[in-house]
């Protein structure tokens, strides 16, 4: 099994989170737009939190932990409809 948090890697994830965020910030939920921005801007947060960790701390796995967080608010968001979203492949909706 490998582990390893590869710069490749890493690019992956980070270009996967922020298509995810990208079409989220398209998507909200207007009747409840506020909850929706609320989970843009924490998803948003941590991506600019990875980052900082990859390019100032050079730590990939907090980098790598703060995407994961990210990516958990934007399924959240989807999963409860915040973002209306039908794309399974960012987020974990059913098509």
């Amino acid at each position: 099994m490998n582990s390893t948090i590869t710069p490749e890697k890493l690019q992956q994830y980070f270009s996967i989170t922020k298509e995810a965020l990208h079409k989220a910030a398209h998507a909200l939920d207007a009747s409840r737009k506020a909850q929706a921005e609320d989970f843009l801007d924490m998803a948003s947060r941590y991506v600019e939190d990875a980052e900082y960790f990859l390019a100032k701390k050079k730590d990939a796995v907090l980098a790598f932990a703060a995407l994961n967080y990210a990516h958990g608010w934007l399924d959240a968001g989807a999963r409860i409809g915040l973002f209306k979203v039908k794309d399974s492949r960012l987020f974990t909706v059913d098509e």
